[in-house]
């Protein structure tokens, strides 16, 4: 049985050496779509590597509350898309943040629910005027307890007080549009009529994506309760928690998801997640553009198929003779079948393998000019195989049946 399937290989490796130019544009068409695969499952995968490291960093003592972003309608998926606020409706409220606080008012390390601090995040898009104006600069109210919750460093200065003094701490990239320097401290912004001063400085992040869904790079950082004040529509997307311990973490969850749902009256539109359950909060967002992605590369997998189908038929037609003779002296069905079945499968075999190749050419090009660095992983690099495999299969199904079933006697005669 070896031998006959080595021997299958051998005349499926010599047909399609005779037809370079031919083999190599229907190699090329599976190796576009195996690289479109390839390419949304490194990114997909560096992605989520990137928030696993920058959670794994803070510590498993971590729990995120956000509002339910789930999307039951097209529309709530369009405006997703096209929106930079990923939770549009939320009811997470400052009252929410003092119950938290409320499990253990006395920090006691020790207590059943050893909550340490609590900060809310809500971001706003407003113009900032400084010695420049930015029109849509990022302005994030949060309090004091969030630069310990989530090891957050200073290149220089201090953190904001939650006080009255309207201080605010500015990143690298919004210090440079606002101010033209990177060393802004002491100077003065306008945002909505109220005057802020600059107090400290963000070290560099270069981490646009992470799961506070904030880039800190190109966000000025103010007291919650002042900018709420300011901005009657300013809605909390997310609130960080830091629990003392990490064994207490999933019952300190469960007991805030409990005080949560009274509050809320039993109404389920909030997730509270901790550990491997926190992702990027417009995690949903990657799912749809990953799809439409995934499908895109799907349709020209199902076109490279094709052509490897079409190609395979032609092959049939110009070979009529050869099955003849190969049948006249002895080959069945079987053998024809599994001859012209394995030129299929060789086909999409090396298209994968260059798909796999070109898949991460393209990743290492993307990582270039954006934070993510490929993801390398045995599962994705088997995948290019699979899918050349099924799509080998199925797509030479139809031109090998056709080549067992041709009649011997007619074949010799179209010589």
């Amino acid at each position: 049985m070896a031998l006959l399937l080595r021997t299958h290989f051998e005349l499926a490796r010599t047909s399609l050496k005779e037809r370079r130019g031919r083999t190599f544009l229907t190699c090329l068409g599976i190796a576009i779509g195996v690289a479109s695969i390839i390419l949304i499952l490194s990114l997909m995968g560096s992605i989520n590597s990137l928030i696993k490291t920058q959670v794994d960093a803070i510590g498993g003592n971590l729990i995120v509350v956000r509002p339910n972003d789930s999307k039951d309608e097209i529309n709530d998926i369009v405006t997703e898309l096209t929106s930079s606020n990923h939770f549009n409706k939320s009811n997470l409220s400052l009252n929410d943040v003092e119950s938290i606080e409320k499990l253990n008012a006395d920090k006691n390390l020790e207590a059943e629910y050893p909550v340490i601090a609590a900060a809310p995040l809500a971001i706003s898009t407003n113009t900032l005027i400084g010695e420049r104006t930015v029109e849509s600069g990022n302005v994030l109210g949060t309090t004091e307890e969030l630069k310990d919750i989530i090891g957050l460093n200073l290149k220089s200065g201090t953190f904001i007080k939650n006080g009255t003094l309207k201080s605010a701490v500015i990143g690298r990239d919004l210090s440079l549009k606002l101010f033209g320097t990177m060393e802004p401290i002491g100077k003065t912004f306008t945002l909505l009529g109220e005057k802020f001063i600059v107090v400290g400085i963000l070290s560099e992040s270069n981490s646009p994506i992470n799961f506070n869904n904030v880039n800190f790079d190109d966000t000025i950082i103010v007291n919650i309760n002042q900018l709420a004040i300011l901005d009657n529509n300013l809605q909390i997307q997310q609130i960080n928690v830091k629990v003392a311990s990490e064994d207490k973490t999933p019952a300190t969850a469960a007991k805030i998801d409990e005080i949560l749902s009274v509050s809320k009256r039993g109404e389920k539109n909030y997730t509270v997640a901790y550990g491997d359950q926190i992702t990027h909060p417009a995690g949903s967002l990657f799912d749809i553009v990953s799809g439409m992605l995934t499908l895109v590369a799907g349709i020209s997998l199902i076109v490279g198929g094709i052509g490897v189908m079409n190609i395979m038929l032609v092959s049939v037609a110009e070979r009529t003779h050869e099955i003849g003779v190969r049948k006249a002296v002895g080959a069945s069905n079987m053998n024809i079948f599994l001859q012209f079945l394995f030129e299929s499968l060789i086909l999409c075999i090396l298209g994968g393998i260059g798909g796999l190749a070109l898949g991460y050419i393209c990743a290492f090009l993307v990582s270039i000019i954006t934070p993510f660095s490929p993801f390398i992983s045995i599962d994705i690099c088997l995948s290019a195989l699979y899918i050349a495999l099924i799509v080998g299969t199925i797509f030479g199904l139809y031109p090998a049946i056709k080549a067992s079933r041709r009649n011997p006697i007619d074949s010799l005669k179209s010589i």
